[in-house]
């Protein structure tokens, strides 16, 4: 050998470290030859479905231009295939793993929501044996329709949709429902619906105890209590028009000077002292005495409201225990006979009540013009559609009470008009003047 120094003499190769080798478990072993058989299949499985693809492809291809399909070993070159072939690959991929997902079990419905379901339709709808099979049929509906959509909404959440426009023509589904508009459940609600609750609260006045307080006064003032009353007018004997008019004046006076008097002099009485306002903050001083004209507007409303009704059921056509009668005389003035008061006039006077009661109580000072010496009243208006359901309904009613009085006057008519209409005395006069002889007067 020489002794002469060269680089390979110099530097020695350098030896790889030599492999670890470890026996492999039996468990190991089994483990990995189904990893590499479950591989394999994958890609067979994945050459067939390109390989059947390209074949369907072509066939169709050839069928929709009206020409013979070609032989399946006649296959077109890549480049003029590999857009559509790629596009039929999605699309089965896509089928494939939505048939994977479709396939996996679902969550049953819950029996107890059905039973809740079952429980909100009226027992009269669930009576019969024809009730019982449609309730069974719609149940199953629901069941079907349930699972439906868990099924698509699962699909919906694993499985994104390619963007393919010929992937939507070979679907028949039809779009998930959207949510509802303006609706956003992404967020939790527990935060703003405390804050929501907080302000409703701080600016809800109803709630305070001052106007607690007014709600008991109005109850014990006008829950036994109406403007005027004609229940027992049956029992006094036959009205006049006159008369049920200045009854009705009168009462309608009267009993507004004791409302004034007892339950407004106590509402007077709460608002003069301090403790009426405790909570208020001086910013909600005007919507706090709103809440209070708009409560008790309500309560005065609703008592001249209920007088209305009574005063409109006491011609009810059904219950005729408590009609009103009315002194009506037949006179004859002018070779005319005819009724007093007139019907028309009779109807004027009944309707007349109404407006009465409807004048009453409409200058009640507002609890916050009380205080400032100001000019505001509550609302105390009756609404005009009562107003309107009371005349209507009270000149219906009249009509059909005045039908007897009507036929007891053209019985009068009929029967005694010649009498009074000139006809009698013309047939005299007739008679003077033919100068009959004795036995033609007897």
């Amino acid at each position: 050998t020489s002794n002469k120094r060269t680089l390979r003499t110099l530097f020695r190769p350098s030896a790889l470290a030599p492999p670890v080798i470890s026996e492999t478990s039996p468990s190991q072993k089994k483990l990995l030859a189904h990893h590499r058989t479950k591989e394999q299949q994958e890609m067979i499985n994945h050459f067939l479905i390109d390989r059947a693809l390209e074949v369907y492809y072509i066939t169709m291809d050839d069928t929709d231009k009206g020409n013979a399909a070609p032989p399946v070993t006649e296959l077109p070159s890549t480049s003029t295939v590999r857009k559509p072939l790629k596009i039929l690959s999605f699309q089965a991929d896509y089928f494939f793993l939505k048939k994977r997902v479709q396939s996996n079990p679902m969550v049953p419905i819950q029996q107890q929501w059905l039973r809740s379901m079952l429980a909100m339709v009226p027992q009269s709808l669930m009576l019969g044996r024809d009730r019982e099979l449609l309730t069974e049929d719609l149940l199953k509906e629901i069941v079907k329709d349930y699972e439906t959509s868990m099924q698509r909404c699962v699909l919906r959440r694993a499985l994104i949709k390619p963007d393919i426009q010929e992937l939507d023509q070979l679907e028949d589904e039809a779009p998930l429902p959207l949510l509802p508009l303006g609706l956003d459940f992404s967020s939790t609600w527990r935060n703003s619906y405390i804050k929501a609750k907080n302000q409703i609260i701080s600016t809800l006045h109803i709630l305070h105890p001052t106007m607690k307080t007014l709600l008991e006064f109005g109850y014990t003032a006008f829950f036994n209590c109406l403007v005027v009353d004609f229940s027992s007018s049956r029992l006094k004997g036959p009205l006049d028009c006159k008369s049920l008019k200045t009854d009705a004046s009168l009462n309608c006076s009267k009993a507004e000077e004791e409302i004034m008097s007892t339950w407004y002099q106590r509402v007077i009485s709460v608002f003069s002292q301090s403790e009426a306002l405790d909570g208020v903050k001086l910013n909600q001083l005007e919507p706090f005495y709103n809440c209070v004209a708009v409560l008790l507007s309500n309560q005065l409303k609703e008592l001249l409201q209920r007088t209305t009704e009574v005063f409109v059921k006491l011609f009810d056509p059904e219950d005729r225990s408590h009609l009103p009668l009315f002194k009506m005389d037949l006179t004859y003035d002018e070779n005319r006979m005819e009724f007093y008061p007139s019907l028309q006039d009779l109807e004027e006077a009944i309707l007349f009540v109404v407006d009465c009661i409807g004048q009453t109580l409409q200058n009640v000072q507002t609890i916050r013009a009380w205080q400032t010496g100001g000019t505001a009243t509550l609302d105390a208006e009756l609404p005009a559609h009562t107003v309107e359901w009371a005349k209507s309904t009270l000149k219906k009613s009249i009509t059909d009470n005045l039908e007897g009085p009507k036929e007891h006057f053209k019985g009068y008519v009929e029967n005694y008009g010649w009498l009074v209409d000139g006809t009698a005395e013309e047939r005299i006069n007739r008679f003077v003047a033919e100068q009959p002889s004795f036995d033609e007067y007897t």
